[in-house]
């Protein structure tokens, strides 16, 4: 068992790496500049800068001195001059250096800068401290500048690691889930994590016990009485209930029993009286599929010749169906139940939404709204974690719940 455990955990770290990886790649890479997003154009250049560097957004991806940098505007050969650059022709030098100079005025002070200049198709980097520097014209194609750092291993990707877990020389010296602040509110994700996490868990609790229980109980009536009038009227009503859009049933239900009837709040989160309505909305939702599945696990689990020898020593139904088929299709049901387990922390999209409950379904739709990649990276990155704990209880629960199963 321990063993197992160790080797599981340590491919379960190898999964949440990767899941690091693809949305460093998302939101560092294909997201774009994130400062430009949230201050818009108009934003000077210091702000841009400091909010790169806050972000660490200004580091290199991998590997690394050079980072990006506002102090300095930018010159493409074609493209109209950007505020800070400046043309000087100068006549009275030497040839072939008479002609055409650019000047670059630094913004705000920064420590150490560089630059990368082509000229000609080829690619050149200097490092200087000059606070005004000259470029002759001639063959430039592009002018790039840049800030210089100590370490090359300062990156965004080791940043983005470090946001899973991190060493400090203070208690408690280990950091997990460290992702630091919004972009747009600047207020810590933990405390928006830890905010968020009871309203979802008060909706989806109840919601994931209605339909596990429900759907239970409907499917074993509807195994018990395969191919009557109430098993099909079961399986109708199930697959109806799956076919109806999720939206179809928040509107309808806002309107009808909220509106219409006023018997239930339909927006805020004051009490448990506002859960009640989405509770409902959920389970209904969600029972269609799980009466629809759990009844062919039970419909194919009472074909086995053990349960026809029960019934034929006379044993009752309800040891038959409560007893030794629940038990005998347990991997079964936590197979299909541990896949919702996640989201009873992470929340409901659609229901958190619609009801105005703020959970961490509604914060994420919130940041996708803002465009806060910072947010929203640690909802992906906290879901996955979830996803790789749950997996691993569930494979010890498979042990548990089936003597067969051994966890080598």
């Amino acid at each position: 068992m321990l063993s197992f455990i160790v080797r599981r955990t340590f491919y379960s770290v190898l999964i949440l790496l990767g899941v690091v990886f693809l949305t460093f790649v998302l939101f560092h890479v294909a997201a774009g500049d994130p400062a430009a997003a949230v201050l818009g154009k108009n934003a000077r250049a210091d702000e841009i800068d400091a909010l790169r560097r806050d972000l660490g957004a200004d580091l290199p991806l991998f590997y690394g001195r050079r980072c990006k940098t506002e102090a300095f505007a930018s010159y493409r050969a074609g493209e109209p001059l950007r505020p800070g650059v400046t043309a000087v022709k100068l006549e009275k030098v030497e040839p072939p250096f008479n002609g055409t100079y650019l000047r670059f005025e630094r913004q705000f002070p920064i420590p150490r800068y560089g630059c990368r200049v082509v000229k000609n198709g080829e690619t050149h980097y200097f490092e200087d401290d000059n606070p005004s520097p000259i470029f002759f014209a001639e063959g430039i194609e592009e002018i790039e500048f840049y800030r210089l750092q100590e370490s090359p291993w300062n990156s965004q990707f080791l940043r983005a690691l470090g946001e899973i877990v991190s060493f400090q020389r203070e208690f408690p010296y280990i950091r997990v889930l460290n992702f630091g602040k919004t972009i747009t509110t600047r207020e810590p994700i933990s405390n928006i994590l830890i905010r968020g996490v009871w309203p979802s868990l008060c909706l989806m609790i109840p919601v994931f016990l209605g339909e596990l229980v429900i759907g239970l109980a409907l499917a074993l009536v509807a195994a018990a009485f395969k191919d009557t009038i109430i098993d099909r009227a079961l399986v109708l009503i199930s697959v109806a209930g799956m076919s109806v859009s999720y939206l179809v049933v928040i509107i309808f239900a806002q309107w009808f029993l909220g509106y219409y009837y006023d018997l239930f709040p339909v927006w805020g989160y004051e009490g448990f009286s506002y859960l009640c309505l989405p509770i409902l909305v959920g389970i209904l939702c969600g029972i269609g599929g799980n009466v629809r599945f759990y009844r062919t696990v039970f419909v194919n689990e009472l074909r086995r010749e053990y349960l026809r020898t029960a019934a034929a020593k006379g044993v009752s139904p309800f040891q038959i169906y409560g007893k030794h088929l629940l038990r005998n299709a347990a991997l079964q049901i936590i197979t299909r139940a541990s896949a919702s387990l996640p989201f009873l922390f992470t929340g409901s999209l659609l229901l958190e939404s619609f009801f105005g409950i703020p959970g961490l379904g509604f914060t994420g739709v919130d940041a996708l709204y803002n465009s806060d990649l910072q947010l929203l990276k640690a909802l992906v990155i906290t879901s996955a974690l979830l996803f790789v704990i749950m997996n691993l209880l569930v494979d010890l629960a498979y042990a548990w719940a089936d003597p067969r199963i051994r966890l080598e």
